[in-house]
């Protein structure tokens, strides 16, 4: 069976098309400019030129074109965006029109030419993935089974409520229903109403004809990170995505998840965080201590203490130099040898848990590296 595997983080959309009948090794990969790094850099060219910007399309990760609409505003050029693809800067479209962009409907937008350039928001390109392989022989619309796609989503929180904590919450409330990191996949029919950035994607897949899997970015990288040989048998071990824009961690043991923070990486030191983990070992670690930094929060099912000799780090993600330094045991995961690709091999994994159909082709294929499956 073949799958399309696709990560998409802040600064790179990591692509890995899964092959079973090959080793895992030899499927084709890529690693390209994340959607919301193209979409700022579009919005940068039309500042040098001096165009006004349309936006239109669905939600989509904010970060670098969000920086991108603010400079293009600063610098007295006008933004126009339909609803859905203002919703990119924030829920709150007060928020967004604070911000001096200009929400327009769709025939509106369509209407504007003087001196703009049209964009379209979205993190998932499936017609551009399909033109890039083709070149080299490989017809997605022919050959593909399967469709997994990660997106860091914070979720839609209600007016008033932090966007911080109504993440963690959603973390906490999934650990709590299924104590597995395929907890954070869904089939594309079941993602909650809450994920707003997951349904934008699903909606956005112009085939509907294959199944789709959605799952959080950070789970998939640490059930990504589980599939390196070398973690061998230990029954405990902090597993931490260190990535651009977020950093979390999980606590895991004899029972399942046993707890986990996340917190904003730009807002930690490489001390900050070791000392977090540690705490995160010794079960005590408190929500406040987090959330009190500006991080999301904190949370234990297990309060027991892992003896100092049995404390081990498996560390990924694109920052994950951060915690190099630190002298403690660890491990820089690179499942199958590519540590760029950590979420997808997460995401193939979540597959066979999500869809069972598709779990002994998945099983078969990746027993080759050895990776762990109690979480």
């Amino acid at each position: 069976m073949v799958i399309l595997a696709v990560d998409i983080g802040t600064g790179t959309q990591d692509i890995l098309l899964f092959d079973s009948e090959r080793e895992v090794e030899n499927c084709f990969k890529m690693v390209l400019p994340s959607p919301t790094v193209q979409l700022a850099q579009a919005v940068r060219e039309a500042t040098r030129r001096g165009e006004d910007v349309v936006l239109t399309g669905v939600l989509m990760g904010g970060g670098p074109c969000a920086w991108a609409v603010r400079d293009h505003l600063e610098a007295g050029y006008r933004v126009y965006a339909t609803p859905e693809a203002a919703r990119t800067f924030d829920d709150d479209l007060a928020v967004v029109t604070s911000m001096g962009v200009t929400l327009v409907s769709e025939d509106e937008a369509a209407a504007i030419h003087d001196q703009a350039v049209h964009l379209r928001t979205g993190d998932f390109h499936y017609r551009a993935i399909t033109q890039a392989f083709r070149p080299f022989g490989i017809d997605l619309d022919r050959d593909l089974d399967a469709l997994a796609v990660a997106v860091f989503d914070h979720g839609q929180a209600p007016p008033g409520v932090s966007d911080r904590l109504f993440r963690f919450q959603y973390l906490a409330e999934r650990v709590q229903a299924e104590n597995r990191l395929s907890a954070f996949a869904f089939c594309a029919e079941d993602v909650p109403p809450i994920l707003t950035r997951m349904r934008a994607v699903a909606a956005s897949i112009p085939r509907d004809d294959l199944p789709v899997v959605l799952m959080d970015t950070a789970p998939a990288a640490v059930l990504g990170a589980l599939q390196d040989p070398a973690i061998g048998q230990r029954r405990s071990v902090i597993v931490v995505n260190v990535g651009n824009f977020h950093c979390l961690a999980f606590r895991l043991g004899n029972e399942g998840i046993e707890g986990l923070f996340e917190h904003h990486t730009g807002e930690i030191n490489a001390v900050q965080l070791g000392i977090f983990l540690e705490r995160l070992a010794e079960g005590t670690l408190t929500h406040e201590e987090v959330f009190d930094t500006q991080g999301h929060g904190a949370l234990l099912f297990h309060k027991r203490v892992i003896p100092p000799e049995e404390r081990f780090w498996v560390v990924t993600g694109p920052r994950r130099n951060l915690l190099r330094a630190i002298p403690h045991p660890k491990l820089f995961a690179a499942p199958f040898g590519d540590m760029m690709l950590t979420g997808c091999y997460g995401l193939i994994r979540a597959c066979g848990e999500v869809m069972p159909e598709y779990a002994p082709l998945i099983e078969g294929a990746l027993k080759g590296g050895d990776g762990r499956t109690l979480w």
